[in-house]
């Protein structure tokens, strides 16, 4: 019977202390800053306000000049919003 051949066993590498690849993935891991979720909660807060003011007036406020742009301005505070919350941690 031939003898199996004898695997050599890889020499253990500690690993460094500072590595590039695990700063950045505590950098990702950290919460947002507080600004972040009050933000949201603004935009949120002024796109439903823009839209209320605008249909409870009939188009004569917040800006009549811009008409249906009123509305435009209301659901881009909350996709804003979307956007914004989608940065939370």
């Amino acid at each position: 019977m031939p003898k199996s051949q004898i695997r050599k066993k890889k020499v253990y590498t500690a690993p460094a202390d500072l590595n590039p690849a695990q700063i950045a993935a505590a950098k990702a891991n950290r919460p947002s800053a507080p600004w972040v979720p009050a933000l949201a909660v603004a935009l949120i807060v002024l796109g439903i306000a823009w839209l209320v003011v605008f249909y409870l007036t009939a188009g004569e406020y917040p800006v009549a000049s811009l008409r249906y742009w009123n509305l435009g301005i209301g659901f881009g505070a909350l996709v804003g919003s979307l956007l914004v919350f989608s940065r939370w941690r």
